[in-house]
């Protein structure tokens, strides 16, 4: 049983997003919703200070 990620969801990139430089395997956290499918997340360091935010679609 698989369920569509909501906000505030922990999520792993399964690709890699060069124009962010961010690479697959990076983790983030969903912190809006902003469209059918499509996430804001953001990445932060082991001190919680944001270091990325992207845009990312489910799939």
């Amino acid at each position: 049983m698989e369920t569509s990620p909501k906000l505030l969801d922990v999520v792993a990139l399964t690709q890699d997003l060069p124009r962010a430089q961010l690479v697959r395997g990076q983790v983030g956290t969903i912190v809006e919703e902003l469209g059918p499918e499509t996430f804001e997340v953001e990445f932060c360091d082991n001190d919680g200070r944001t270091y990325a935010t992207a845009a990312v679609r489910e799939d």
